[in-house]
């Protein structure tokens, strides 16, 4: 399992995903899910993976193909005219692989085996940043204003941080301590995920990254962050009303 979310702002693009793939608890390794490509002063495009790990890479192998691949053939990232091509692109492979991967593994009713799902991210310059989340067979969805964000992998415990606080006016600085105390949730609830974390920030109309970093364990920012989040829990709820308990219908 893993965890990634994207998130669009006013000022820009702001994702994180985890690192961390396990088959059980004695078997977990450490793999980048979050991966970008960029012409300068015209587009960035960035994508982040979640589920069957051969699968991802697969998809991750092809796009960098077509990266190096001589300017004769055409390259889906940075060639095409919209970000909805780019999805497009992005979701046809996605789907073309998990159907050649069941086809060759004989297992035509279990294509689910090999499923993943992929957030795509990036801005065509003269055009607003965009944000996509494609499903395992190949469709997908725009982020907008009623879903202004995108999770994929193990979603749950950090979703209720992200709906109770995002703002689309918010700083990337906010954002990002908005994003680390979600995933920082999902740490505590979730042994699938775990760090590093990967963080690009990418501000509009710049076509490069803002700040692209990596998150460790002994990184003082996010232990100061996690520590802190508790407490904070800890003291919001010994300030909420106490409840009462009645017996045989006294107090």
């Amino acid at each position: 399992m893993t965890y990634c979310v994207g998130m669009v702002l006013d000022r820009g693009l702001v994702l994180m995903s985890d690192t961390r793939t396990n088959s059980g608890v004695d078997n977990i390794s450490t793999f980048r899910k979050m991966f970008h490509w960029s012409v300068p002063g015209e587009r960035l495009i960035a994508v982040m993976t979640a589920g069957n790990l051969a699968t991802t890479q697969a998809v991750i192998s092809q796009l960098e193909e077509r990266n190096k691949a001589p300017a004769e053939r055409h390259n889906s990232l940075l060639e095409a005219p919209t970000m909805f091509q780019v999805a497009t692109a992005v979701g046809e492979l996605l789907r073309d692989t998990i159907a050649n991967s069941a086809q060759d593994n004989g297992q035509h009713a279990a294509a689910g085996t090999f499923n993943a799902s992929i957030i795509v991210a990036g801005q065509i310059k003269g055009m607003e940043p965009r944000l996509f989340l494609i499903y395992p067979e190949g469709n997908f969805i725009e982020a907008s204003f009623d879903t202004p964000f995108f999770q994929i992998g193990e979603t749950k415990y950090g979703r209720p941080i992200l709906i109770r606080a995002y703002e689309k006016d918010m700083s990337f600085e906010e954002a990002v301590k908005l994003m680390i105390v979600s995933f920082d949730s999902t740490l505590k609830a979730n042994l699938s995920v775990g760090l590093p974390l990967d963080l690009l920030v990418v501000e509009r109309d710049t076509f490069e990254p803002l700040q692209e970093r990596r998150i460790d364990g002994d990184d003082p920012y996010f232990a100061t962050l996690s520590n802190s989040w508790g407490e904070a829990l800890k003291k919001a709820l010994d300030g909420l009303p106490d409840y009462v308990m009645e017996r045989d219908g006294k107090r």
